[in-house]
């Protein structure tokens, strides 16, 4: 079976490929040839994986699937939110990213925060969703050289290491994209491929 995943990250990409069964063939959008920056319009993260999925979808006819994450900080009043590849600027830079969270969280002691994914599946004229969270809170400084986006400054609860800081295989079975990524695996399997 083959499935586009609709993202341009090699991080995201080798994460999920890793996470599915080996019957699902995983296509990158490069390489369906759409090099397209797919505008990310929605006000949610549900509307954002839909977006991009229906994109793909509509405009080169595979079966699709797509996620939006979002860090969503208590004492931002959920921001970065559906903002948080771009929360410091259209350069997406993780590290500015990083550096603004840092900033405006500087004098605050509630640190409490949790990572969203949303996946949005397009599979033979259907459509699926599938949610992963997790809980956390934002360390005060970066640790760890490991994953990407804000993943060194956020650690989730009940472990003492931030995902920067964990291996790829430890992250991927407790993070949010990794739940939500395990609920799509356990949707393809229940459907017999």
């Amino acid at each position: 079976m083959k499935i586009v995943f609709a993202t341009h990250n090699q991080h995201k990409l080798m994460e999920v490929k890793a996470l599915l069964p080996s019957e699902i063939q995983l296509l990158s959008l490069d390489y369906i040839g759409c090099f397209d920056e797919i505008p990310e319009t929605g006000k949610t993260l549900e509307e954002n994986a839909k977006i991009k999925a229906d994109y793909v979808t509509d405009t080169y006819g595979f079966d699709c699937f797509s996620d939006d994450t979002g860090l969503l900080i208590d004492a931002l009043h959920g921001a970065p939110g559906v903002y948080s590849a771009r929360y410091a600027g259209e350069q997406k830079n993780s590290k500015d990213n990083m550096i603004k969270v840092l900033s405006e969280l500087k004098e605050n002691t509630n640190r409490k925060s949790h990572f969203k994914t949303v996946i949005h599946l397009n599979l033979k004229n259907e459509s699926y969703s599938f949610e992963g969270v997790v809980e956390g809170h934002i360390t005060e400084k970066e640790f760890g050289p490991e994953g990407f986006g804000y993943d060194p400054i956020f650690k989730p609860k009940g472990y003492d290491k931030t995902f920067g800081e964990m291996s790829a295989e430890i992250k991927n079975t407790i993070s949010h994209r990794g739940l939500a990524i395990q609920k799509l695996v356990a949707f393809f399997k229940n459907r017999a491929l």
